[in-house]
């Protein structure tokens, strides 16, 4: 009896332990497992961004650099708006934005959590100099914001988490879950590893950044209708060489144009091609129809 009522005992904690881990990812709403504090998460990824600029060649491309940094400042400041009107205030702490750009012909980009946004030449050679390359930049570096702006870097290090070591670690001693823990964050973000290689996103999350990055260009003055640009460009430069999405931890190209077309008359309901209001009482748009465009946003993403 006293065996039952101990397992008994550790299943309630472990649930009410579980529950209590549970956050909602901003813009979407969605019901996340958190099990790993954003400290944990912020100092980890912090050491090895600061490894990853160390390592790499920084470009010296005055075009490039500054084109990064304006789409890249216009997204920050659309997402500190959405955090501030929207009860997430406790997240900007945790916001230092940094932008850099990387000499390397890899096709690539990515958001350590923090804000730090690092794209490579081979992107941006990729999406051009034309009329619209800003609106496709923006979509892409607002797709890594948005993971970083998710939680799921620490969603999927939390789910590792209990899958590596079932439920026991709910109720594991401080020095166990911390030995565990620190494994899997260095696994994440590439410490003793490859640098820069993070663990893959699932195609849930991947759909989930394309819908938050469409809504946050859009808020920045970004037109969304061009991340479908981008993402046909992507395809085209594979040659047509894909890994078959049940293979694969990202959405088949086909598949997110498609769904990205299938939401945009969403996003484009916070696109007026002007860049988001500031703190600054000089904005074009007025404070009333801010406050009514932001109240809408969770309401029409959930649909």
């Amino acid at each position: 009896m006293k065996i039952i009522s101990r397992s008994l005992t550790a299943l309630t904690c472990s649930a009410l332990l579980l529950l209590s881990s549970c956050g909602s990812v901003p813009i979407t709403g969605r019901r996340q497992l958190n099990l790993v504090s954003d400290g944990e998460i912020l100092s980890a990824s912090a050491t090895q961004y600061k490894q990853f600029i160390s390592q790499s060649q920084l470009s010296s491309n005055t075009t490039y650099n500054a084109k990064v940094t304006q789409v890249g400042r216009r997204l920050a400041a659309a997402t500190n708006a959405y955090l501030k009107q929207n009860g997430y205030e406790s997240m900007l702490s945790s916001l230092s934005w940094e932008f850099n750009v990387v000499d390397s012909k890899q096709v690539n980009a990515f958001c350590m959590p923090g804000g730090k946004i690092v794209v490579y030449t081979g992107l941006l050679n990729l999406v051009g100099n034309g009329p619209h390359s800003d609106d496709e930049l923006a979509a892409v570096m607002g797709h890594e914001l948005s993971h970083a702006l998710a939680k799921h870097a620490n969603e999927r290090i939390s789910n590792q988490l209990l899958l590596q070591a079932g439920g026991q670690i709910l109720g594991a001693a401080v020095s166990k879950r911390s030995q565990l823990l620190g494994g899997l964050i260095n696994q994440a973000y590439g410490l003793g590893a490859q640098v820069g290689v993070m663990l893959p996103f699932g195609r849930k999350q991947e759909y989930e950044a394309d819908k938050m990055g469409l809504v946050l260009m859009a808020m920045a003055g970004y037109d969304p209708r061009y991340a479908v640009n981008f993402w046909q460009k992507m395809s085209s430069s594979k040659g047509g060489q894909q890994v078959s999405e049940l293979m694969s931890t990202h959405p088949s190209d086909e598949n997110r144009i498609r769904a990205i077309n299938e939401y945009l008359p969403t996003a484009l309901k916070y696109y007026t091609g002007k860049a988001a209001p500031s703190a600054s009482p000089t904005t074009t748009r007025s404070t009333q129809q801010q406050d009514v465009r932001v109240s809408d946003l969770n309401r029409l993403l959930k649909r």
